[in-house]
């Protein structure tokens, strides 16, 4: 029972040869009460994983004279070389694999984790910015990718085990990640470098004066901008989904709550809107609570309101799965506003100041108007329900071609096959088309879909999620549309060399701050776009998750 996933109410083997739509209400109703159907050994992996996490971060520290032992913490973990530890180890856990992105709840089984096995091993896919350019343009990694990867965990491992991180150390991981990212946008994303690569500037750019006025406004703005990309139609959907999903609210009752009228309707209550419209005015809340406070009353409640926050994400453990970096929040958040609360942003020396400025404000900013030019991470607009996504259609046995790449995570199947029956893993696989359909941006399928099967029938169709293909094809994913977008198509084009017909891909746009649509491509993997458009979002409200309008 502790390792065996909860079936769904129906057999998932008749279940894969209904039509869409009959498929589509089915399975979206078994996640409205059951969720992933997670097993409970999983969600115990995980919070063994955030204590290795911790751990690691009491191992570095202890590298510093005076700290590192767990029996005096309270006198050195608000110490500075101990943030700069903890971010310089968050980073070396992201960029590896072993932070989100990773096991069961984003795809990953055997083995459970990408990250390095993909990162030093030549031949594995990339997307490099300049696709095409020699030496650094190619869809394949090479011995030049390799040995800056090897260098960037040396340099990094380098600077966590001496007394206190030293300029040239982080100035080379400054310089090198980027370049890394020049390589592999991936790399940059998967370190998390809107965080963690933004703090180490910091560091470097505020070697000769304080750093902390710097990291108060990243994390600032790491808080205000993920609440402003909630500002839209989409977050209350996400309640819905996280909700049915969460360990902590395993009762019909709650999860019916989240619903107009379950199983009829399955669009979101007034109760998941109201949650939604209250998360999105705490997450904007607490840097502004924060920001004014100076140590007293107004600090302490925006503590609370920090804990409430990062306390009600990481319970839930929302797939994707960001738990070490909602420690790393909350640890950055005492650090920085309790400790150093009467340090103020005005403090920032003017090459900080640019630096905030151009990563915190002008990309997030373009990333809201316009999230097609940047990933979401970049944006900072986490968890908001109005990402980019992408849903790839194998006819047939055509998957197998995807064995022509040089990859360390098998056919999703494959690697469930090794744990279940059949029965259970289509039915473990099928949930993810229930995780898309039930968020608003999922109903633009309900036309893009029938458009992408026009030649044939969609029970001919495997259906992947575009996570999981970046997951098996590039080693990383993280909700981010943009990595399985037409640039990952090409790549695996070239490799795998499709028919035509044998893969189509559906791939949707998030909706810009101003805009009113989701714009939509139909892509084959050989003959290129077939079609496209755009949804009109508030049309897609009306709709059904699976079918027709309501």
């Amino acid at each position: 029972m502790f390792l065996e996933p909860i079936p769904p109410p129906y057999d998932p083997l008749e279940w894969a040869k209904k039509p869409f739509a009959e498929k589509g209400a089915m399975v979206c109703s078994s996640w409205a009460m059951q969720g992933y159907g997670t097993p409970l050994a999983v969600y115990a992996l995980y919070l063994l994983k955030i204590a290795l996490y911790v751990s690691g971060w009491f191992f570095f520290c202890g590298f510093t004279p005076g700290i590192g032992h767990l029996s005096n913490v309270a006198s050195w973990w608000m110490r500075p070389e101990a943030f700069q530890k903890a971010i310089l180890w968050s980073m070396l856990f992201e960029i590896t694999g072993f932070g989100c992105g990773s096991g069961p709840l984003t795809g990953r089984y055997l083995p459970p984790i990408g990250g390095f096995l993909y990162f030093l091993r030549p031949g594995t896919t990339k997307l490099p910015v300049f696709e095409g350019a020699p030496l650094i343009g190619g869809y394949r990694r090479n011995s030049l990718d390799v040995s800056l990867y090897a260098a960037l965990l040396l340099l990094t491992f380098l600077a966590l085990t001496s007394s206190r991180p030293p300029f040239e150390l982080l100035l080379a991981i400054a310089v090198l990640l980027p370049v890394l990212g020049l390589l592999d946008k991936t790399l940059f994303l998967a370190a998390r470098g809107e965080h963690y690569w933004t703090t180490v500037m910091v560091f470097v750019l505020a070697s000769t004066t304080s750093f902390i006025p710097g990291a108060k406004a990243i994390h600032a703005a790491l808080w205000f901008w993920a609440g402003f990309s909630k500002l839209n139609h989409h977050f209350p959907s996400v309640v819905g989904v996280m909700t049915s999903n969460s360990p902590v609210t395993r009762f019909a009752w709650i999860r019916r709550l989240m619903y107009r009228d379950f199983p009829r309707d399955l669009t979101p209550s007034r109760t998941a809107t109201i949650m939604g419209h209250a998360g999105t005015v705490l997450e904007m809340a607490v840097p502004v609570v924060l920001l004014f406070g100076n140590g007293g009353t107004l600090t302490i409640v925006g503590l609370l309101l920090m804990l409430g926050l990062h306390g009600f994400i990481t319970s839930n453990v929302p797939m994707g799965v960001p738990l070490e970096w909602n420690v790393m929040m909350v640890y950055g958040g005492f650090f920085l506003f309790w400790k150093h609360a009467g340090v103020s942003l005005a403090e920032m020396s003017a090459p900080v100041a640019v630096l905030v400025v151009i990563m915190c404000v002008a990309i997030p900013l373009l990333g809201n108007l316009v999230p097609s030019k940047v990933p979401f991470l970049l944006a900072m607009r986490y968890y908001a329900g109005n990402w980019a996504y992408s849903v790839w259609l194998f006819k047939g046995d055509s998957h197998e071609k995807l064995e022509r790449l040089t990859k360390s995570s098998p056919w999703i199947h494959d690697q469930l096959g090794h744990l279940y029956d059949e029965s259970q893993c289509v039915g473990i696989v099928g949930k993810v088309i229930a995780f898309r359909l039930m968020h608003l941006h999922g109903r633009v399928l309900e036309e893009a879909i029938p458009k992408a099967c026009r030649d044939g029938n969609f029970e001919d169709y495997e259906w992947i999620d575009g996570e999981i293909v970046a997951g098996m094809v590039l080693g990383w994913n993280f909700g981010d549309g943009h990595l399985h977008r037409e640039e990952l198509l090409r790549a695996v084009q070239q490799q795998c060399g499709f028919e035509a017909g044998e893969l189509r891909c559906v791939m949707v746009e998030a909706q810009p701050f101003f805009g009113s649509s989701l714009h939509y491509r139909i892509h084959d993997a050989k003959t290129g776009l077939l079609e496209e458009g755009h949804a009109d979002v508030k049309a897609l409200r009306a709709r059904h998750p699976w079918s027709s309008p309501a």
